[in-house]
């Protein structure tokens, strides 16, 4: 996730007002990360269901691709979390990540993508289909709060004979730039997701 650069620039973030509406209604957190699935140009949209959330930084609680073997035979990364062969993540640089929780809960995020924009971000509760809704704020698309330099991508066997393994990963290309995608990987379905960064919550009296 963040490098060295991107933590201070999300630092310098962090010091610049909220839009002054939503001073008295949210309060600052320590990041958070949010997976999201949806055009890039949306302000809005159906599937939040799909949508995960990060409550701490899963970069630095990456493993390596040198030390999958190790992950492979414990199933448990040094920082505490289970590795799933048949459902796990890579960010960009190459670190096998934990999975988000799914799904994001209902609420109101305080997200940006530590560039520009940053504005509120609303996950409706799911309707009786299962589908839930979600909606930014002040006329922002999903790019807008989109954190360029954070990259994630999902990937789970092609076929049943689970050849799907991070030994496949090529480390050509990482780490992976802005706008490029996430590495393809043999045996693999693999689907990028957008990092969004969560800096508030709704304060509580």
């Amino acid at each position: 996730m963040p490098s060295a650069m991107g933590a201070l620039l999300l630092a310098a973030a962090l010091q610049q007002p909220l839009p002054a509406a939503d001073l008295s209604k949210f309060k600052r957190i320590e990041p958070q990360y949010i997976a999201a699935l949806a055009d890039p140009k949306a302000t809005s949209g159906n599937n939040a269901q799909s949508w995960g959330l990060w409550a701490l930084d899963p970069g630095p609680r990456g493993t390596t691709l040198d030390r999958y073997d190790q992950l492979k035979t414990t199933g448990v990364a040094a920082s505490g979390w289970k590795f799933d062969p048949a459902d796990w993540w890579l960010e960009e640089h190459g670190l096998i990540m934990e999975q988000p929780t799914f799904p994001l809960a209902p609420g109101k995020y305080v997200v940006t993508g530590d560039r520009k924009i940053t504005t509120v971000l609303t996950i409706h509760p799911k309707d009786k289909e299962g589908n839930q809704r979600w909606e930014l704020a002040d006329g922002a698309n999903l790019y807008d709060v989109t954190h360029l330099g954070c990259r994630a991508a999902r990937y789970k066997p092609a076929s049943a004979n689970n050849s799907c393994s991070p030994a496949n990963v090529r480390l050509t290309g990482i780490p992976v730039r802005p706008g490029v995608a996430m590495p393809v990987v043999n045996g693999c379905r693999q689907q990028d997701y957008a990092v969004l960064i969560i800096i508030g919550l709704p304060a509580t009296n």
